[in-house]
């Protein structure tokens, strides 16, 4: 049973939050440099325009009088690219000249918007008028202004805009982050439900895929190809256990019919080779034991590997004068192509057990009279050594399963043997990071190590 957890804790819904607020900051940014550039930029410079204008008119006043200045004043306004406008107080309040409709009483401090709304032949024109002010020497005050009704107006758009636009965003926002947090969550849902399955003990379950070749059918991908290998690998148990049981019934049983006829029989002789033949089968036993114990703990990396610099010609050669004996015996003999001085990184004792097992298999299975052939040579990656036979050789279909624990040919099932050998050779192979090939030598078998 899940334990129920807050929408907080919900990755889709976290990240449709941050979708939301990066869209809604992103639109803002953008809004906010259109506004700036469209209306704050041009009303500042308008403001500092007037500002400069202003001063000038000051300055007439100051050189040439009030006369000079209200000349200027009416080239003012018939000239420059926007209307001109103007206001002359006295200091008694009395205006001396003025084309604004209204003025405020208080002295402008810095520069304000003021209507200057002109009637012409019973038609009202709008505009907006950029005011600054200066007093005079004798108190007056002068006001002036430009028109600037165009960036007002684009102002009222901008602030009508945006109350819109924060609606559209954010009504657009929400429905993107809906919208991807049901995309992200199916994909996650299809690979917590495939997961949820495989535990209630459905290996075969994959997680579907979409054909979009995004990251989630990668990640699926991959998780697909991770639980292959661990139904292969259940699998592998599997069969390991069954073979186990299989292979340890025989001995077992043996083993318990001798102590059984032991208990039994008074005669001494019988009793001395019942007890031999018991010691046989637990012997047996133990070496099936032994095996399993060293194949287990090489491949789960508990095995202490005595690794230092190896000379590979010199170990396969003690090798094949070790199986030589056996092969004169099937009157079979062992040919050595091995180049000198290979020198790698090994355990040099598990590296015999391998070379042992390979060279036991090749005579063991081999033809009789039949040729037995060793080669080794450096290549680019590192040694590759070859052991090949004439023997009937490995159908095709069981070459991948030779290195599982006791596997047996079906026509090799009488042999003497555990079925331990190839698994123990593949995972010492595996420790030196190395490669396990098992192909066809037309006819017999070639086993091909590739050692780094």
């Amino acid at each position: 049973m899940r334990a129920r957890r807050g929408p907080w804790r919900s990755l889709t819904v976290r990240l449709g939050l941050v979708y939301v607020a990066l869209f809604l900051t992103s639109t803002a940014a953008m809004f906010g440099a259109a506004y700036w550039f469209g209306v704050h930029q041009p009303m500042v410079k308008e403001a500092s325009a007037v500002q400069r204008e202003a001063g000038s008119l000051a300055a007439v006043d100051r050189a040439g009088g009030r006369d000079a200045l209200l000349r200027a004043l009416r080239l003012r306004e018939k000239s420059g690219p926007r209307r001109a406008f103007h206001a002359l107080l006295l200091s008694d309040g009395r205006v001396l000249t003025a084309n604004l409709p209204s003025w405020p009483r208080a002295t402008i401090a810095d520069w304000q918007l003021l209507d200057a709304d002109i009637s012409f032949l019973g038609t009202e024109q709008d505009y907006t008028a950029l005011s600054v002010e200066r007093r005079l020497d004798d108190g007056a005050r002068l006001i002036v202004g430009r028109d600037v009704e165009d960036i007002d107006d684009r102002d009222e758009i901008f602030s009508v805009a945006a109350a819109w636009l924060i609606l559209i965003a954010a009504a657009l926002a929400i429905g993107g982050s809906v919208a991807m947090g049901r995309a992200v969550g199916r994909r996650i849902d299809a690979v917590t439900q495939t997961a949820r399955r495989v535990m209630a003990g459905s290996l075969t379950e994959r997680i579907p895929l979409r054909g979009t070749g995004d990251d989630f059918d990668e990640l699926a991908g991959t998780l697909n190809q991770m639980l292959g290998r661990i139904e292969e690998a259940v699998d592998a148990v599997r069969r390991v256990s069954d073979n186990v049981a299989h292979e340890l019934r025989t001995p077992l049983a043996r083993l318990h019919a001798d102590l059984d006829d032991l208990r039994m029989t008074a005669d001494e002789s019988e009793r001395q080779r019942l007890a031999d033949q018991a010691l046989a089968e637990a012997g047996r036993l133990q070496s099936i034991f032994d095996a399993l114990l060293r194949i287990a703990r090489i491949e789960s990396g508990r095995h202490h590997a005595g690794f230092r610099r190896v000379d590979l010609s010199t170990l396969l050669a003690d090798a094949v004068e070790f199986h030589l004996p056996d092969a004169e015996a099937r009157g079979q003999r062992i040919e050595s192509r091995i180049a000198p001085g290979l020198m790698l990184e090994a355990d040099p004792d598990l590296l015999f057990q391998a070379i042992s097992n390979l060279l036991d298999n090749a005579v063991k299975y081999g033809s009789d009279a039949g040729a037995v052939t060793v080669s080794a040579a450096r290549m680019a990656t590192g040694v590759v050594v070859e052991i090949s036979d004439a023997g009937p050789g490995i159908p095709p279909a069981y070459r991948e399963k030779v290195t599982e624990r006791f596997f047996r040919l079906p026509d090799t099932a009488g042999e003497p043997g555990s079925g331990l050998g190839l698994s123990l050779v593949s995972a010492i192979v595996a420790l030196h990071r190395g490669r396990l090939r098992i192909d066809d030598a037309a006819p017999g078998t070639r086993v091909r190590l590739e050692l780094p």
